[in-house]
């Protein structure tokens, strides 16, 4: 009786990397299972290219599965809310997809039982830890491989395994590597891993800011308890709203950026990024905080805020602490409701202006730098002078006459 050989679970992307492993795999009589999980960059004629790659690769069976609102609803949401930016700049575009290509591949290979789970990232990056990672808490029955990692194969190795297989990958520089996802577009390699310069404008899927209109365009974003709800008065889908104002960033060449920072192992990276609806979100979000919340909860906010983007970046975004980050950023959403007034410019953008009913400007109680009927003057003057007395004694101590 003929042995039934184990199903082999392929995160498959449909590139160089991956279509390699489906190829080595069913070579090693491994039935491979290839699944293509869209966190927002396929386009319809990807899509069929990835397919017709994995057919070529001749897996047993290859499926597609939608990411993309679990993108929005389990990391973007809680980005959103925490407004954080990695290095003050960066939303945190990759690390955000990679969680949902992890959870839908696990599931998966939970649902076939499947013996391995391959994943095709190199040595060289943050994604090999986030896969790493997140399949040993997600599947920890299932053994867990990334044969390029492992391999140490060159891409020149790769392509010529796959062209004695029949396999043929079109020519695809080498110098530029970009993800482009729902949540942003990433572009490493190339300048990127020179401090000192900046990668051409044309990487950018946008326009080029010679080209972008010179005539600004205003755009109002609703909230609801601090998710997006629709734009200029169209309630929208959220991922709609997300494609429409990216596209809208993208025409401006806006909602770009650099990104120096560390990497998980602790060594430095760089990476260019597009992700104009993030930013946009982002600075739309603060800008609405800012008029509902207080001081100290704002403060106290910003603190999860950090963690939670520290967790999601190191591939720790199944760390109980992040869910526990996450539902703290959920809660103090109440009040943070109400419209941002985005003004796209070439190369920009700007938050023109924020309104909500719990606004906390009171002009009949404080007016700034006008007004204040909360407080007489006298009272005034002993809120100087407390404020004055902790630097006061600083500035006393040691001088006492002996």
């Amino acid at each position: 009786m003929k042995r039934r050989m184990p199903v082999v679970c392929l995160a498959f992307s449909g590139g160089l990397d991956t279509t390699y492993c489906a190829v080595v795999l069913r070579q090693e009589g491994a039935r491979v299972h290839a699944v293509t999980v869209d966190t927002g960059g396929f386009s319809a004629s990807e899509r069929r290219a990835i397919a017709a790659r994995a057919k070529a690769a001749r897996v047993e069976k290859h499926v597609f599965v939608d990411g993309r609102r679990d993108v929005f609803e389990r990391y973007a949401l809680p980005l959103l809310f925490g407004n954080v930016l990695r290095g003050g700049v960066y939303p945190l575009s990759v690390a955000a997809e990679r969680a949902v290509q992890a959870e839908a591949v696990a599931a998966y290979a939970r649902r076939v039982r499947a013996a391995v789970i391959v994943h095709g990232s190199t040595a060289a990056g943050n994604d090999q830890f986030r896969f790493d990672a997140a399949l040993r808490v997600l599947a920890p029955d299932v053994e867990v491989r990334a044969p390029i990692r492992d391999s140490g194969l060159s891409r020149e190795d790769e392509t010529a395994v796959l062209a004695s297989a029949g396999v043929t990958i079109p020519p695809k520089t080498t110098r530029y590597s970009v993800n482009e996802g729902l949540w942003g577009t990433t572009i490493g390699g190339g300048e990127t891993h020179d401090s000192w310069a900046m990668p051409p404008e044309d990487l950018y899927p946008g326009n080029t800011l010679s080209r972008a209109p010179k005539r600004a365009r205003e755009i109002v974003v609703a909230f609801e308890k601090g998710r997006p709800v629709s734009l200029d008065g169209a309630r929208l889908n959220p991922l709609v709203l997300i494609e429409k104002l990216n596209a809208a960033g993208r025409r401006y060449a806006a909602g770009r950026g650099i990104h120096l920072g560390d990497t998980i192992l602790g060594a430095k990276g760089r990476i260019a990024f597009e992700a104009p609806a993030a930013l946009a979100l982002i600075a739309a979000h603060a800008e609405l905080e800012k008029l509902v919340l207080t001081k100290e909860q704002r403060q106290l906010k910003a603190l999860v805020a950090e963690t939670y983007g520290r967790l999601l970046h190191e591939g720790l975004a199944f760390e109980p602490a992040a869910a526990d980050a996450a539902a703290f950023l959920a809660a103090g959403q109440d009040r943070v409701t109400g419209e941002a007034r985005l003004r796209f410019t070439p190369g920009r953008f700007e938050i023109a202006g924020v309104r909500s009913a719990f606004s906390l400007m009171r002009l009949e109680v404080v007016r700034y730098g006008e007004s204040n009927a909360y407080l007489a003057p006298a009272e005034a003057q002993g809120v100087g002078k407390t404020l004055a007395l902790p630097g006061r004694l600083f500035a006393l101590a040691g001088k006492e006459s002996s």
